[in-house]
């Protein structure tokens, strides 16, 4: 074993160092040394990630997304059934989306 640390358990780690701060998948992949072309697939590493932190702390801690918004009209993005960067918004059809935002939520 080399014991380099995975992609996901540098996830998990960063995370857990910064309860309760927003990130953006791109500020996720800039702290954790990825290239643009590796930042795509940390969405499935974001799921993954906050069922093993919900699973190993009892339910008490996991990764809370904040959903996208059309920044033209503020349109929420809150049905999505898996973390994503929609490409336009079904009410005015414009491109400018802010992306989810990632936060590590701790149940008291």
């Amino acid at each position: 074993m080399s014991g380099e640390e995975t992609v996901r358990e540098k996830l998990a780690n960063f995370l857990l160092q910064h309860p309760g701060e927003e990130f953006s998948l791109e500020d996720l992949a800039y702290a954790l040394g990825l290239k643009r072309s590796e930042s795509k697939r940390l969405y499935e590493d974001l799921v993954h990630v906050s069922k093993t932190l919900w699973r190993k702390t009892d339910g008490k801690v996991y990764v809370a997304m904040v959903p996208p918004v059309c920044l033209s009209c503020g349109y929420v993005f809150k049905d999505l059934k898996r973390p994503r960067r929609p490409s336009r918004c079904p009410r005015c059809k414009s491109e400018r989306i802010r992306g989810p935002l990632f936060v590590l939520v701790e149940k008291k």
